[in-house]
């Protein structure tokens, strides 16, 4: 079994490279807004216990099945401690678990971010999203306030990809992931 943890910054793309690497490895996709919508839709708020418990339980559980691989998208502030204590600890636990561990972060620019905002696949899976013009406010908000991009040899993961994905499609991003880590 493989854990792809793809990180990257708001409407970088993320779950849509997730997207085509699900469809060319069969791997399971589970982008962080399935369990974001779910827990605004019950708690009205971003209520980070409930989403994390969710989180937790739907890796406990996929680590017992056979299936081939796991991807999961994150956003993450790396000036922020407890981002980055997060995401070693989720790697840590995977690893622990004796399943293989790939850390890929996305880039690209602001302009091409905020019309990935606005794209129906965007939409269509992310109901928070729905409203753009807050989105999109959100979006540049989070860009003054965290550093959604690691800083060179950051994440010291053996497994680690950057990519900027600004003039990539999705597809393209997969396969060199694909390609990258022999998948």
């Amino acid at each position: 079994m493989k854990f792809i943890c793809i990180l990257g910054d708001s409407a970088v793309g993320k779950m849509t490279v997730g997207q085509a690497l699900e469809k060319l490895r069969g791997y399971s996709l589970f982008h962080n807004h399935m369990t974001i919508e779910l827990v605004l839709d019950v708690f009205k708020t971003f209520h980070v216990p409930a989403i994390e418990a969710l989180r937790q339980a739907i890796f406990d559980t996929f680590i017992e099945t056979d299936l081939p691989g796991l991807i999961f998208t994150l956003q993450l502030a790396f000036n922020l401690q407890t981002d980055l204590d997060y995401l070693d600890n989720l790697i840590s636990y995977f690893e622990s678990h004796h399943i293989e561990t790939y850390i890929v972060e996305l880039d690209s620019t602001l302009d091409i971010r905020l019309e990935r905002n606005k794209t129906d696949n965007r939409l269509k899976h992310k109901a928070s999203k729905r409203d753009t013009e807050l989105s999109e406010l959100r979006l540049l908000n989070d860009f003054d306030r965290y550093r959604c991009i690691s800083k060179p040899g950051e994440i010291k993961h053996k497994n680690f990809l950057r990519i900027n994905n600004s003039d990539l499609s999705a597809e393209d991003a997969a396969r060199l992931i694909i390609k990258t880590f022999n998948l």
